[in-house]
């Protein structure tokens, strides 16, 4: 019998050096539940947690095991267990394989499994992009990928004969409700994930560009926001650093500290009407404004027919977005809650379906109404997404 306890520290030991060596994809592994199970061949996710064959896990070093823990992590991280559709299973599976192994490499994580899927001409055929690649390849015999949930790479057989990752990758279980969850659950952890590889100065530009892909919001928030950064900046001026242009002169006078968005208030919309699936885009978009202006402070308010909850984030926080409600709508206790505790916001954004005649008294800020349905407000500009 193979000794579970055995694979498990490995299992660890891998996530460590992923942690010290590339914390961006190191952080998502920590993040992942992990547990052996002997009934499949090599390793495999379903986007909540990750399984591995305790054989498998033997018959491998210690950097290709490092590689097959960030392989799997990569799975739900690029949201392949939720994007398959009505393609072929076993298809589907190479092509999220060829995807994140090029990308493992170029990166130079773990050493890659031998037998495993890699072409590059391929990859860069596909731009990367598991859907593009999937059309690259040949058509599948149905009955090799046949089964609704396992896809992958491999063939049947015990673990040590098959290459690279095997059979590693199930769609996402549960409602339609719940599988939206988990996704807007794992943006979560990939924003924090980057958070963290910034501030340890190990994010590469690829890498970079792949978490924007992952959280790409659907509005382009600069191009929307443009009209209010001249009411939300800040020309305060400090004595921490000495204004270089007069000092030839002998004058010491202070410096302008830099033009800072102000305090931004972002209203979610929790009502019945809104979806969960809306709710994970509304975290984008949170997102997106927080990383795009780096405002003072951002109060995220959530609501229904009465503000629920409030959270408060400082420019080096990493927002995490959860639902709070589901009842009916009404947008005027908002701009109540907004006076009542003092916030002074230079703007507002409200992110909602726009499905209501509760609107309240128009606030001497500006407001940003974002709607994913209506197009018509009786004050404040409009932006469909």
């Amino acid at each position: 019998m193979v000794d579970h306890t055995k694979a498990l520290q490995r299992i660890s030991k891998a996530k460590t050096s992923l942690i010290l060596g590339h914390p961006f994809v190191g952080t998502i592994a920590l993040n992942m539940p992990t547990r052996i199970d002997e009934t499949i061949p090599t390793a495999c996710t379903n986007g909540k947690e990750i399984r591995y064959n305790p054989a498998f896990v033997a018959s491998l070093s210690d950097a290709e095991l490092t590689f097959l823990v960030a392989h799997e992590c990569m799975h739900p991280m690029l949201e392949h267990n939720y994007r398959r559709g009505g393609r072929n299973p076993l298809r589907w599976n190479k092509a999220a394989d060829y995807a994140i192994n090029e990308l493992l490499i170029q990166e130079g994580i773990g050493t890659f499994i031998k037998g495993g899927l890699h072409n590059t001409a391929l990859y860069t055929a596909g731009k990367g992009i598991a859907e593009a690649i999937y059309d690259l390849l040949p058509e599948e015999d149905n009955a090799a990928g046949g089964g609704a949930s396992p896809n992958g790479s491999g063939g049947a057989g015990s673990p040590g004969s098959i290459g690279g990752t095997g059979v590693d990758l199930e769609d996402a279980t549960g409602s339609a409700a719940e599988v939206a969850q988990a996704q807007a659950e794992m943006k979560v952890k990939v924003a924090q994930a980057a958070q963290a590889a910034k501030m340890a100065g190990k994010l590469s530009q690829r890498m970079r560009e792949l978490v924007d892909q992952v959280l790409q919001p659907k509005v382009d928030w600069r191009a929307v926001l443009r009209t209010f950064v001249e009411k939300c900046r800040d020309d305060s001026r400090t004595w921490s650093r000495f204004n270089r242009r007069f000092l030839p002169q002998g004058l010491y006078l202070p410096s302008v500290s830099g033009e800072r968005m102000g305090t931004i208030v972002v209203a979610c919309d929790c009502s019945g009407s809104v979806s969960t699936q809306v709710i994970a885009e509304f975290a984008a978009e949170i997102r997106a404004i927080h990383q795009d202006t780096k405002p003072a402070a951002l109060h995220v308010v959530y609501f229904d027919s009465e503000v629920l909850h409030r959270d408060d984030y400082t420019p080096e926080d990493v927002p995490e977005i959860i639902r709070h409600g589901g009842g009916g709508t009404a947008f005027s206790p908002i701009f109540k809650h907004v006076e009542a505790e003092g916030l002074n916001p230079v703007a507002c954004v409200v992110l909602t379906d726009l499905i209501c005649s509760d609107f309240g008294q128009q606030p001497d800020y500006p407001v940003l109404w974002v709607s994913t349905e209506l197009d018509q407000a009786p004050w404040g500009q409009v932006i469909k997404m």
